[in-house]
C-alpha cells in the first residue's frame, strides 16, 4: 500500500509546479495587456485628453506622463518577450520588479494628492507584479535557451 501511495504523492507534487508556471504565464500575460494599454495612451494620447482623463496629470506630472508610459510599454514587453523567447529570460521578473515600482510610486503619488480611490489600481496591478517577480526570480524560473 505505501508503494502505491509514493507515486501519487509524487505526481501531485509535479502538478502544483505546472499549475503554478501557468498562472505565472497568465498572470504575466494579463499585466502585460494592462500595461500596453495604459502606456500606450500615455505615449499617444494629447496630454489635454490625458489630464481630462487622469487628475495627476497636472503641472511637472504632465511632461513625466510620457516618460510613465514608454516605462509601462517596455515593462510590458519585458514580462513576455524574454520569457517567451528564452532569451535572456532573467529580465522578466526584473520587468515585473520594475513595474512593481512605478506601481509603489504611483500609489505615493496619488496618496500625497489624496486620491486614494485611484490607490485600487496601483495596488492590484501591484500585486500581480509582485507575484510575477516572486515566482519568475524563486519558484518557478525560466531557462535560459540551450
Amino acid at each position: 500500500m505505501n508503494a502505491a501511495a509514493a507515486p501519487s504523492t509524487s505526481s501531485s507534487t509535479s502538478t502544483p509546479s505546472k499549475g503554478l508556471h501557468v498562472g505565472l504565464w497568465v498572470a504575466q500575460g494579463l499585466l502585460a495587456a494592462a500595461f500596453l494599454m495604459a502606456g500606450g495612451m500615455k505615449v499617444s494620447a494629447p496630454l489635454e485628453q490625458l489630464q481630462a482623463q487622469m487628475p495627476w496629470v497636472t503641472g511637472a506630472m504632465g511632461g513625466a506622463v510620457r516618460f510613465i508610459g514608454i516605462v509601462e510599454l517596455l515593462g510590458a514587453l519585458g514580462l513576455v518577450l524574454p520569457a517567451a523567447t528564452r532569451i535572456m529570460p532573467k529580465l522578466t521578473p526584473l520587468a515585473a520588479a520594475g513595474l512593481l515600482t512605478v506601481m509603489v510610486l504611483g500609489a505615493l503619488t496619488h496618496i500625497s494628492r489624496g486620491e486614494y480611490p485611484m490607490i485600487v489600481a496601483n495596488l492590484v496591478l501591484g500585486g500581480l507584479a509582485a507575484f510575477i517577480a516572486w515566482g519568475r526570480f524563486k519558484l518557478s524560473p525560466i531557462a535560459a535557451r540551450g
